[in-house]
């Protein structure tokens, strides 16, 4: 273990800082991945050459894949990197050579109400400061890929309007004829900035451009962050980039980055950002920080070459998706494994104590405010009523054909009472086990036994599925995502939804599958709404297309694609030493 673990658990930030790092080669070579093919940031961190796959990686997988999901989370998160972290660590405990496979997590999020990413206490992947702060720059990459084709297309609408037909033949062009009022593609920024979200551009006289409304994303919901997480090779990528639909014609046509003629300039900043990134854990387990696209809005998984390359190296892979099982693991199974070809072994459900009394009627979960009584005295009463959420969790993995262990991540107020209760429901529930899991506290240690039970799930005979065909038409996949997962009972479309899913299917992307759009806190698309709801309305406000990633998202409830920051956000606690350079109040 690269740090002292102490009884009295010290913060994140301070754990991290206090860790012995081990040089970043040290650690690969010991998965058989030479020095020739890292490209080091400093000593700890580095980037795996995608030679790798082709020279040195073994053709047939070895490593047992393992996704690790939740149930529906408060605001405060419930420890599900923590856990994924720490289920490395564990199974590194019981004598297994295991790999973690995470986002990279955006600066929105960090500065404003979640913290950092890297998991907690002494289940975390260090360095810490870096994993949550810029890492290798891949997020910039995608911001400044993103961005060029947005002002490629404004320039093109500018240029269009001034010029004649012929004009553009001599410059070996043609006119693309772009509508503005069909235009696809925003600009995003990787933060938090609520102002942003509407504005106009072209203010100023025609010198400026058409004017015209648009708005920022934030950076990882790009389409481009997407294209980074799914992308199976440099080609792929460049494949991808180039199939991007970035406005309609006047005709009603697609306009594609192909067509703007900057998809090559978009990958030439895209090269690097496509090589994953490895760091480590506190107990010198390789973890691979790589992509980060987020689960409410896009399909928030980390990428699939890192998961290629680790399952190549390893006994086991650990990897997280998105929140709770109705948004990051069906995008998992349903976008990821889909596109990857690799289906897994055996899912973790993450539960609290602490999020099923929320379920079961207890007060709001604020961030920045103490948590009521209610959570942190013994309700046996409280979580009995919350526990409809976890079973519709375990319903969810079941309807994919894979075993469920589920993690009950362990607070110091839980009781033995409480989490016996959780233990039982799940098995009534048809999980195969229920875990205590204590590795916030005790590292590896602490999640051995989940490490096992892991193990034994694995082992398992089991019959992955996908939850629907491609062919089914676009609605009906919406309906079935909506039905069978979210728990609704009928799906209503605005008139707006209704003219996009006709026009998607009019120019043939009616094959591909869903990424559902909306909120984490709840299995409805209205976060007010716990526990698990069945039979009613889910609303779909519009449809965004996302051709070169592969998918259709629709816009469900009052979801944005651009978060704002807190009333007390994250970064108001943050500072740095001046004379060490240390950073202080990051977790």
């Amino acid at each position: 273990m690269s740090v002292q673990r102490l009884n009295k658990v010290p913060s994140d930030i301070d754990i991290a800082q206090a860790a012995d790092v081990r040089p970043i080669s040290e650690i690969a070579a010991r998965y058989g991945i030479d020095e020739k093919y890292l490209e080091h940031y400093g000593t700890d961190k580095a980037k795996v050459r995608l030679e790798f796959l082709k020279e040195a990686a073994k053709p047939a997988r070895r490593a047992k894949y393992i996704d690790v999901t939740a149930i529906t989370p408060t605001p405060l998160g419930e420890g599900k990197t923590t856990t994924t972290v720490g289920l490395a660590q564990g199974l590194g405990y019981i004598g297994k050579k295991a790999i973690a496979t995470i986002r990279q997590p955006s600066m929105g999020p960090t500065f404003g109400i979640k913290g950092g990413a890297a998991g907690g206490g002494y289940s975390q992947i260090v360095p810490m400061a870096d994993f949550n702060l810029h890492l290798t720059g891949d997020i910039h990459a995608v911001s400044a890929a993103h961005n060029l084709c947005a002002a490629a297309l404004d320039a093109r609408m500018y240029h269009e309007s001034r010029w004649s037909d012929a004009y553009f033949q001599k410059l070996g062009l043609k006119k693309l004829n772009i509508d503005p009022y069909n235009v696809q593609w925003r600009r995003v920024v990787d933060m938090n900035d609520r102002a942003m979200r509407k504005i106009i551009v072209g203010m100023g006289g025609q010198e400026n451009g058409p004017l015209r409304e648009t708005g920022f994303d934030i950076s990882v919901a790009s389409e481009v962050m997407a294209v980074l997480a799914l992308a199976t090779s440099l080609e792929d990528l460049r494949r991808r980039l180039g199939r991007i639909v970035v406005a309609l014609d006047k005709s009603g046509k697609a306009i594609t980055t192909e067509d703007l003629q900057v998809a090559g300039a978009m990958t030439i900043l895209m090269k690097d950002a496509l090589k994953p990134n490895i760091l480590q854990t506190l107990e010198e387990q390789l973890a691979f920080v790589h992509a980060g696209p987020f689960a409410n809005i896009a399909h928030g998984n980390s990428s699939i070459l890192a998961d290629k390359i680790a399952t190549s190296v390893a006994d086991y892979v650990v990897t997280e998706s998105g929140f709770g099982s109705d948004m990051g693991f069906e995008k998992f199974m349903d976008i990821k494994c889909r596109n990857s070809g690799m289906m897994p072994d055996a899912v973790v459900i993450v539960a609290t104590v602490r999020a099923l009394k929320m379920h079961g009627g207890g007060p709001k979960v604020v961030p920045g405010k103490p948590l009521s009584s209610a959570y942190t005295q013994e309700n046996i009463e409280l979580l009995k009523n919350g526990l409809a959420n976890l079973k519709a969790h375990i319903g969810i993995v079941q309807k994919y054909g894979l075993p469920a262990v589920v993690a009950i991540n362990n607070f110091p107020t839980d009781t033995e009472a409480e989490h016996e209760l959780i233990r039982q429901a799940a098995l009534e529930a048809g999980a195969v086990d229920a875990v205590v899991a204590n590795n916030w506290a005790l590292g590896g240690e602490g999640a051995a036994d989940l490490a096992r039970a892991v193990e034994r799930a694995a082992s398992m005979p089991s019959n992955p599925k996908f939850l629907y065909p491609s062919e089914l038409s676009i609605k009906e996949k919406i309906e079935t995502v909506a039905t069978q997962i979210y728990g609704a009972g009928n799906v209503v479309y605005s008139p707006v939804a209704e003219e996009a899913i006709a026009k998607f299917t009019e120019l043939g992307y009616s094959d591909l599958p869903i990424c559902m759009a909306k909120t984490q806190y709840s299995l409805s698309h209205d976060p007010s709404v716990k526990n698990a709801p069945k039979g009613y309305d889910f609303p779909v406000n519009d449809l965004r297309l996302a051709a070169g990633a592969g998918f259709i998202y629709p816009l469900t409830g009052e979801i944005t694609t651009m978060p704002g920051l807190p009333s007390v956000p994250g970064y108001m606690g943050m500072d740095i030493d001046t004379e060490t350079g240390m950073i202080k109040g990051l977790s």
